[in-house]
């Protein structure tokens, strides 16, 4: 059992958060808290001309209600809304605030993922706790 697990949130369409985030509430510790992270990648300058001006601010709030509205159910549940790269953002939020289990959805590995890596597999290699992968 863990005092404050993870659980980055992907919406991509095949990555199972939702189970990740059914196993976090089972792991957690009375009393502990689980944190819904999504990391926001950053936007190519040359793509931000082709987007309406307010777009990764409408985006990034409507993305923090979405972890807010999932989060309201868990023991001591919180989203919360990063830029970065993600799987090192993910590890240094990890370790920056007491992290001690991440729960991350993976999708099945392709022929890519095994040359270039997925986020999964660089959380698991470099996560400063437990990491439970959910497929």
């Amino acid at each position: 059992m863990y005092n404050h697990i993870l659980v980055p949130v992907s919406y991509e369409e095949d990555r199972d958060s939702p189970a990740a985030i059914a196993l976090a509430e089972k792991l957690v510790n009375k009393g502990g808290k689980v944190t819904l992270l999504h990391v926001m990648e950053e936007v190519p300058s040359y793509a931000l001309s082709y987007l309406p001006q307010d777009y990764l601010t409408g985006s990034r709030k409507s993305l923090q209600a979405d972890l807010d509205a999932r989060a309201s159910g868990l023991p001591g549940g919180r989203g919360v809304v990063v830029n970065g790269h993600a799987g090192r953002t993910i590890t240094e939020w990890a370790d920056e605030n007491g992290v001690d289990c991440i729960v991350i959805a993976s999708h099945r590995p392709g022929l890519s993922d095994y040359f270039i890596g997925s986020t999964a597999s660089r959380v698991v290699r470099h996560a400063p706790c437990a990491v439970h992968v959910i497929r």
